[in-house]
């Protein structure tokens, strides 16, 4: 297997990945498995961690059995390279979602640009919706466009311009 498909393999599923996070949190964490994501859209869980940390397990083990499935069987099999692809999406999603937008650890704090800004922006819209019904933007990387906008507009006004 060449590395330039080993490279598009790892990077087509973490790509993917956003699209099956998306689905995952619009039907089953605003589903059926709302009683583990509930205390996310509120302030009422205690401690550090809360029920809806789960689902970083629930995401783990598909990256954990495709590791192990690529480790037996072979590094030409695919297998392996998608399961660093759900690996490096974790990632992204642990550095993204809980610590530059939700700041459960204090780093990334602030910033001026308008990709980071607009995924804040739609996550913010996301969790006006304190409920199950009626949410918006499920996704985390890939936000809607007025978002973009609203995030240039406000930094021309920050800047007087």
């Amino acid at each position: 297997m060449s590395i330039w498909l080993i490279i598009a393999i790892v990077l087509g599923t973490a790509l993917v990945m956003e699209f099956v996070a998306w689905a995952t949190h619009k039907y089953v964490m605003h589903g059926m498995l709302w009683m583990l994501h509930s205390d996310h859209h509120r302030k009422d869980h205690y401690g550090f961690l809360e029920r809806n940390d789960s689902f970083f397990l629930i995401f783990a083990i598909p990256s954990m059995g495709l590791f192990i499935a690529g480790s037996l069987l072979g590094l030409h099999t695919p297998w392996l390279w998608m399961g660093l692809g759900i690996l490096i999406y974790g990632v992204l999603y642990f550095f993204v979602h809980e610590v530059f937008i939700h700041q459960r650890i204090k780093w990334l704090r602030n910033t001026n640009n308008p990709y980071f800004l607009a995924i804040r922006r739609a996550h913010k819209a996301h969790h006006k919706h304190l409920g199950k019904e009626d949410g918006e933007c499920f996704g985390m990387l890939i936000v809607p466009w007025k978002y973009y906008r609203e995030a240039r507009k406000q930094l021309r006004v920050q800047r007087g311009g």
